[in-house]
């Protein structure tokens, strides 16, 4: 290999390395809003789908509630209104499904 294309791609096999480990991390860290690990209540219900998953609030009171998928990944905490509604991710071409909501802290 001549030095210019060893010059070439060292920068861009750090680069591709640094991207990838980012990437990495941020596909299984936890959300923001902390998971408080208790499941949401009864009146809180989700409808998944390949693109959205969409939660409803039925109860009487306000939630804050996440989602939990398949693979481990916790969707971002979100805070629904009596009635209201949030979207989530679906399930993807990946199958990964919703295995739980649960409640979360906002802050």
């Amino acid at each position: 290999m001549n030095h210019h294309v060893a010059r070439t791609l060292r920068p861009l096999t750090l680069t591709t390395l640094a991207t990838a480990g980012l990437f990495m991390s941020l596909c299984t860290a936890p959300s923001a809003g902390a998971v408080t690990g208790s499941p949401a209540p009864e009146c809180v219900e989700y409808f998944q789908s390949w693109r959205y998953t969409d939660v409803h609030n039925g109860c009487g009171d306000t939630v804050a509630v996440t989602v939990e998928y398949t693979n481990g990944q916790w969707a971002p905490c979100r805070v629904i209104a009596p009635g209201g509604w949030a979207t989530f991710s679906g399930y993807g071409t990946n199958g990964n499904y919703v295995t739980a909501l649960r409640t979360c802290d906002p802050a």
